[in-house]
């Protein structure tokens, strides 16, 4: 069994509260694009924007893997190349119900946690082969991703 470790420096266990998933077999770049987007974001409005997302109310803007991605008029942050990524979604509001929790086992205010980090990494590479015509074969790799989110408690003033 690996031993996995968080990409997030400085981490401070009285502030900090994070959560991760490990090996899911969703799109790598669909969850890079969901994790630029809610980074910033308090739980709540991330929970919500992500259930837009899968209702397909809001699209989530394509900042870098957005080659002929279609334009959608309902993208908020300037940017216009957009999709409705679901299964990363669902996945993503899993992950944002696993953190508020943890949030709530340490005694934190959840009203004032923004996500501070929003990791996505290429997980175990899967290879396989698919049987095609006249007993070829081609080659079909699946590469699974991690993804982890670090919130932090903003200070009261």
């Amino acid at each position: 069994m690996p031993k996995y470790s968080y990409s997030f420096q400085n981490f401070d266990k009285s502030r900090h509260v994070r959560a991760s998933l490990r090996e899911k077999d969703i799109s790598h770049k669909h969850a890079r694009e969901i994790a630029v987007a809610i980074k910033g974001m308090s739980i709540d409005k991330a929970r919500e924007f992500l259930e837009n997302v899968v209702a397909r109310n809001i699209a989530v803007p394509y900042r870098r893997y957005n080659n002929e991605v279609a334009h959608r008029s309902n993208i908020q942050d300037g940017f216009f190349a957009g999709r409705y990524p679901q299964k990363a979604a669902r996945e993503f509001i899993r992950l944002l119900d696993n953190l508020e929790s943890n949030a709530e086992y340490k005694g934190m205010d959840l009203d004032r946690l923004r996500i501070a980090s929003a990791a996505v990494h290429k997980g175990t590479k899967l290879k396989r082969f698919q049987p095609r015509a006249m007993g070829r074969s081609s080659p079909r790799f699946n590469t699974l991703v991690h993804v982890e989110l670090v919130a932090r408690e903003a200070s009261s003033q």
